[in-house]
């Protein structure tokens, strides 16, 4: 399924073109203007979100980094410690928007694939005083940077129950969290219970092509869409956006095919160089491939992969990231192999 200019792109799932079904929803969407919350698209997304993930009320907003920034500032005070785990998205990938925006800062714990366990917010809370004030827990689930590993519902539930004993507010940073849901049959309200706020994205696994909503209770919310005209995020016509992801959600059934792409391809790479891919972390739509497990570097790798039409993106410049998504299919994964075994 190559795009219009015969490329394959595995960079991410934000890729992804509208559907038809979507630019038709788009074209004939009954719009408002939303700051005034006038906007019925907008309106009718944010309560179909809201009643899937069972939370009193929600917000559409541009971006999960937004969506993610209302959740933590709406909770945290400026100065705060946010506990989360080194590599989480909030703390790397968000521009440093929680420091610059909201005065937060991050308590980080060193764990593998996203995964913080009660002990981890018990010694976090020992230390904290005046001196040091923790008010907040951060999960991220999927795991983007373990390659979308997905946290064990018991090991969430246990450590959410942990920070909520010592008096911390939950955020659940779920920008995937559909594929979660599509890869371990938990329902997305029982993942939504073991947080305060969720945000989660409609332009990521699920193919819109912009937006993400933050969900939370109905005061929560309310500051939420205070914060988010102050952040410059204040929408007006915006059900011509929320149109299209409303089709988005409404077919995240889908997402297990991505979840079988990834299977293919990751199994085809560790037939191949076993020690390049390790097969118990492709787990939804992602696949690192090591570059000191194949006869060349990641990055030469890479290269080769551009030369045949097929984009990829990194994580270091050890570690490529392949996102499967609704634009590629088992032709684009095949060509991924061919060049593979060309090594």
């Amino acid at each position: 399924m190559a795009f219009p200019d015969g490329t394959a792109d595995f960079r991410s799932d934000t890729v992804t073109r509208p559907s038809q079904e979507m630019r038709e929803a788009m074209a004939s969407a009954v719009v408002g203007d939303d700051v005034y919350g006038e906007d019925p698209t907008a309106n009718s997304l944010e309560e179909q979100a809201a009643s899937l993930l069972g939370k009193a009320a929600a917000v559409f907003v541009p971006s999960g980094s937004m969506g993610n920034l209302l959740g933590l500032a709406t909770q945290a005070r400026p100065g705060d410690e946010v506990i989360c785990v080194e590599n989480a998205h909030v703390r790397n990938y968000e521009m440093g928007a929680a420091a610059a925006v909201g005065g937060i800062q991050f308590r980080t714990v060193a764990t593998p694939n996203g995964e913080i366990k009660p002990a981890d917010v018990e010694a976090a809370v020992e230390q904290s005083s005046y001196h040091l004030p923790i008010s907040m827990l951060s999960w991220e689930n999927t795991h983007n940077w373990s390659g979308g590993t997905v946290i064990p519902f018991e090991l969430m539930e246990a450590t959410s129950e942990a920070a909520r004993s010592a008096g911390l507010a939950v955020h659940l940073d779920g920008a995937r969290l559909w594929n979660a849901v599509a890869a371990t049959g938990v329902d997305a309200a029982e993942y939504a219970r073991l947080a305060d706020t969720v945000q989660f994205c409609f332009s990521k696994g699920l193919g819109a092509p912009i937006g993400s909503i933050l969900c939370g209770s109905e005061d929560v919310i309310t500051r939420a869409r205070y914060l988010r005209k102050r952040f410059g995020g204040g929408m007006r016509q915006v059900g011509v956006i929320a149109a299209a992801a409303a089709v988005a959600l409404d077919g995240r059934g889908r997402l297990g095919d991505d979840h079988v792409l990834a299977q293919q391809l990751g199994k085809g790479v560790a037939e191949l160089f076993p020690a390049s891919v390790s097969l118990e972390q492709v787990q939804t739509n992602m696949v690192l491939v090591h570059g000191d497990g194949l006869p060349v570097s990641a990055e030469g790798l890479q290269r080769r992969l551009s030369e045949a039409g097929v984009l990829v993106g990194s994580i270091s410049k050890h570690t490529l990231r392949f996102v499967t998504h609704r634009d590629v299919d088992g032709d684009d994964v095949e060509r991924v192999l061919e060049v593979v075994r060309a090594l």
